[in-house]
């Protein structure tokens, strides 16, 4: 066994968290990254000209967008707009599959726990976005003001943090913020002008936009590529670390060392066919069925009739019983929720005829 050791520095795809208070331009400022493509999951970006995936309306469907990127790569950065509201989807597709009205219903902080599982697999698929695709990931972010104590210390203040998690002990926020390489802060910042001669009396004037790279008491920010602590709310001050990319290597020019190792033949996985989001042709289904589980359905070319197959098949319904018919939980939990392994069992079904 052998492996290669590599010297210098790796240039590679970006991960980015951009948050802020609602208005501040959060699209925006993202449709000015390399060739973006955005998965706009609240109908943010409608007044915008950029390119975008259909709004998601099922946390499988956000994932099969994920993996329909990976596989065709048609953009140079992929922005999820906004992180909060995709969290919203992971919020009801587990508490779907574990038969819960709400996330609250699990008790103990289960509930937090499975969502932030979730989450942290979602991470791992933007990750191959960037490792397997080389593509930059953008998340947009809502900010919420939270109060903070620190240990061992007097007193409380104010803090703006990510809009993710209802309660402290959710995951999903600090797990988000180590995944990526950049967390960047956007505000308003404004001014205290004194109002009278004493200079007692004072008001809000200014309200420049402004954004921060770097951890302070009252906000959370990261940046590993030396950016100034302030920075105006605009696109080129950070666009010369993204220029760099346009001729992305492997590894830097620093020298490198091979320990050789024996020769073997490596068995190339088969290409997988990519999932096809654009120019679909939309079946007509009966209104009963939620449209959730009718934008999978369109997107994986499923009728409805393959649907009560491999229900009938698995003894969940009787025969050519209609979907508008089934439990609603059942659509949601085992359907919709599981919908990998639903859509294993159709094509399986195909096959054998």
């Amino acid at each position: 066994m052998g492996y290669e050791i590599t010297e210098g520095i790796v240039n590679s795809a970006q991960k980015v968290v951009f948050y802020g208070p609602e208005g501040i331009g959060k699209s925006t400022f993202a449709s000015h990254f390399p060739n973006p493509l955005f998965i706009d999951t609240e109908g943010s970006t409608k007044k915008l000209d950029v390119k975008r995936l259909p709004k998601p309306t099922s946390w499988q469907m956000l994932i099969d967008m994920v993996k329909f990127v990976i596989q065709t790569k048609p953009c140079k950065t992929l922005v999820i707009d906004t992180a909060d509201w995709a969290e919203r989807l992971c919020v009801e597709a587990v508490c779907a599959s574990h038969g819960k009205k709400g996330i609250e219903d699990f008790g103990y902080g289960n509930g937090y726990t499975y969502v932030a599982e979730e989450w942290g697999r979602f991470l791992n698929l933007l990750q191959d976005v960037v490792d397997v695709a080389n593509i930059n990931v953008l998340l947009t972010a809502h900010a919420i003001i939270r109060k903070f104590e620190q240990p061992n210390e007097m007193g409380a203040y104010d803090r703006y943090e990510l809009k993710l998690g209802k309660k402290t002990t959710a995951q999903t926020a600090p797990i988000t913020k180590e995944w990526a390489d950049m967390v960047l802060f956007a505000n308003y910042k404004t001014f205290s002008v004194a109002v009278d001669d004493k200079g007692k009396k004072h008001k809000a004037q200014g309200g420049q936009r402004v954004m921060y790279t770097t951890h302070h008491p009252c906000w959370d920010a990261k940046n590993r590529d030396g950016l100034p602590e302030e920075l105006p709310l605009d696109y080129s001050a950070v666009a010369h670390i993204f220029d760099n990319q346009n001729a992305v290597k492997e590894l830097s020019e620093g020298p490198t060392f091979t320990i050789e190792q024996p020769s073997e033949k490596v068995l190339e996985p088969e290409p997988l066919d990519p999932i096809k989001f654009d120019d679909l042709e939309v079946q007509e289904f009966d209104d009963g069925i939620p449209k959730a589980l009718k934008d999978l359905m369109n997107v994986n070319m499923v009728t409805e009739q393959d649907i009560m197959d491999v229900v009938a098949m698995k003894g969940y319904y009787p025969a050519n019983t209609p979907i508008k018919n089934y439990d609603p939980g059942f659509i949601e939990g085992v359907l919709i929720g599981a919908w990998d392994q639903v859509l294993n069992m159709i094509q399986k079904n195909k096959m054998q005829f």
